[in-house]
């Protein structure tokens, strides 16, 4: 298949590697990879490609320069603050993320190597194995918003790190950095900075030198387990965007653009 599909996604880098491995970078570096609406819709679709082309069998996705994706442009989030026309394409991207990324049929592995954040934090998790650096951070982010955890985190954050550890950190929006990632199970592997691309490539390499139907049913198999909670995202995501029409969101908005703490009635 020709490369001309990768022209659909400005806000995206791609590189092929030996071994049929693509790389695919997040790449607005001068905002920390933050997505806009444009870059969301991206995210949203760039799965179906990959999945139909016949030139990659594992595709590796990273950010560009010191993050991985600081989350939604804010002017993309107040767009969707109170008004119904500008919550529905969100939130149908936010369901295609989470649902196109666990269909995919090839392997997604993430290298975090800086902070994730929202929907770029969706992307990050969401892959089927996630390398990170160890002093990056994390966080689920809603709650600073003053909407309800919606996007991957309901479906997917009780699976890897179970529901007590899942409860702390969505409805504290407490930041996590690699190593505490690692160790209650939330990503793969935690690694130094300097190592993340290149254990994510060894990780790619082994399993696109492999068995590939065998890895791809795997990874069908295996995400069994996550389509079961497909009710609590569905619930989830309406909440989230719910939440979208009411007062403190309008707050949390506010205090993110002034980098104050959100003073929520």
């Amino acid at each position: 298949m020709a490369d001309e599909w990768f022209e659909l996604y400005p806000g995206l880098k791609f590189e092929r590697h030996e071994h049929d491995i693509l790389v695919m970078t997040i790449n607005r570096p001068d905002v920390f990879n933050a997505t806009s609406a444009a870059d969301h819709r991206g995210l949203s679709r760039v799965w179906l490609d990959i999945d139909d082309d016949p030139d990659t069998r594992v595709v590796v996705v990273t950010g560009a320069g010191e993050a991985f994706s600081a989350g939604g442009e804010l002017d993309w989030i107040g767009t969707m603050v109170n008004s119904y026309e500008g919550m529905k394409p969100a939130m149908d991207e936010a369901r295609d993320i989470v649902y196109r990324m666990t269909d995919c049929s090839k392997v997604i592995i993430s290298a975090i190597n800086g902070v994730a954040v929202g929907a770029g934090l969706a992307v990050a998790l969401m892959a089927d194995i996630s390398v990170m650096n160890e002093d990056a951070r994390l966080t689920d982010g809603h709650m600073r918003l003053g909407v309800a955890a919606g996007d991957h985190a309901v479906i997917l954050w009780p699976l890897l790190c179970g529901m007590a550890k899942a409860k702390l950190y969505l409805l504290t929006s407490d930041f996590i950095d690699g190593r505490t990632a690692d160790e209650i199970g939330l990503v793969s592997k935690a690694v130094p900075a300097d190592q993340v691309m290149s254990e994510a490539l060894r990780i790619a390499t082994k399993i696109a030198t492999g068995p590939q139907d065998a890895a791809k049913w795997t990874k069908r198999a295996l995400n069994l387990w996550i389509k079961q909670a497909a009710p609590a995202f569905e619930a989830s995501l309406a909440m989230e965007m719910l939440t979208f029409m009411g007062n403190d969101v309008i707050e949390g908005q506010a205090a993110l653009a002034e980098k104050r703490r959100p003073d929520f009635d």
